[in-house]
């Protein structure tokens, strides 16, 4: 079967969601001036008195309506709490994403001291395993993965497993560094689980099981991870550790290739432009190799040249394919049937399609 690719360190970054509360303050309504009093009780004359009519006493003057008070003003915001307060704060991986190496540090320190933010510490192990804003140092980048570990962190977990696989920070432990791939993919973490995957393929650290590399890559694949789907397809391609299926080898394929993973690209182009498993479509094929041969894929570069030669799915362009197919030899693939095609190109034609390959390979 394909040799599928070998592990790689794969440190995640952390991410905190940015919780922001609408705030409202309530202004109480201007008190009501109180309503003056009322006049004094006026006598009136007795109907019956035969005396005259006593003349009315005078109103009493009502005294001035009181000023309103004042509103009563809003209550101050509260004052925002330290970053390491707010679990919703993420300054440390904003300023990580724009690269403010020596920021993310200090907010990070600030964060795993004072408020034990496991994500926190696998950012400080990132930092100085890869010289971000400080010196590397692989000791230090491990003994703060190892406290991320420790704190249920499923990232810490992964990027400490694949310093011990690689023997970076302490000598190379293959039996830690499993139980921690094993945690952490327990957690759902889709990197650990398709490295995982990968040792129980080569049979060295772990002994093999196809079966369960292949439980371990569809964990891997469900989540999203291209390069598990591609390794998946290859499995259902060729009946390895499950039941041999073109039709879920291809949609993996589809699926990965949309990620944009190279190899799945130039695997379903193939599909697509034999119809493997998937309706025939040569036009969409072409355009999967060009895409592939620009990501610098020698085995998309010959299979273009091909058709470039031949014309099916493509108009002939034989100066184009030679191109093609002098960039893939300068990467080591060969393809003697090309050498032969395109023999018989003019030395005009020649000089051509090799100008056009020197200034691809000198561009990239």
């Amino acid at each position: 079967m394909r040799i599928l690719r070998s592990i790689s360190i794969w440190l995640g970054c952390l991410t905190w969601a940015a919780g922001a509360s609408a705030q409202i303050s309530l202004t109480p309504p201007a008190a009501q001036p109180p309503a003056g009093k009322p006049s004094a009780k006026q006598e009136t004359p007795d109907e019956t008195s035969k005396e005259a009519p006593k003349p009315k006493a005078p109103a009493v003057a009502r005294k001035p309506a009181a000023p309103p008070k004042p509103a009563a003003a809003p209550a101050p915001a509260p004052a925002r709490a330290p970053a390491f307060e707010d679990p919703n704060v993420d300054l440390v991986y904003g300023a990580y994403q724009r690269g403010l190496y020596k920021t993310t540090l200090d907010l990070a320190t600030t964060r795993a001291l004072y408020a034990r933010d496991p994500k926190a510490m696998t950012m400080l192990g990132e930092l100085h395993a890869n010289a971000m804003g400080v010196k590397r140092d692989d000791a230090k980048a491990a003994e703060w993965y190892q406290r991320a570990a420790d704190a249920g962190d499923r990232e810490g977990m992964f990027a400490l497993a694949m310093m011990r696989l690689a023997g970076r920070g302490g000598r190379v432990n293959r039996e830690e560094a499993v139980k921690l791939l094993a945690s952490s993919a327990k957690l759902g973490n889709p990197k650990a689980a398709y490295n995982l995957a990968l040792l129980y393929l080569d049979g060295q650290t772990l002994p093999q099981d196809l079966r369960r590399s292949a439980e371990l890559l569809r964990v891997a694949a469900d989540a999203g991870n291209p390069e598990a789907q591609y390794a998946l397809a290859t499995f259902y391609k060729e009946g390895t550790g499950v039941p041999k299926d073109i039709d879920k080898a291809v949609r993996l394929l589809q699926a990965a290739s949309l990620a944009d993973n190279v190899d799945a690209e130039v695997e379903y182009a193939i599909a697509l432009y034999n119809g493997t498993g998937t309706p025939k479509n040569e036009a969409a094929a072409v355009a999967l190799l060009r895409k592939a041969a620009r990501q610098n894929s020698p085995i998309a570069q010959n299979r273009l040249a091909r058709v470039l030669v031949s014309g099916q799915g493509a108009p002939i362009d034989k100066v184009e394919g030679l191109k093609w197919h002098i960039v893939a030899k300068t990467a080591g693939k060969g393809d003697p049937m090309l050498d032969e095609a395109l023999a018989d190109l003019s030395p005009e034609d020649r000089a051509k399609a090799e100008a056009a390959a020197r200034k691809w390979i000198g561009s990239k």
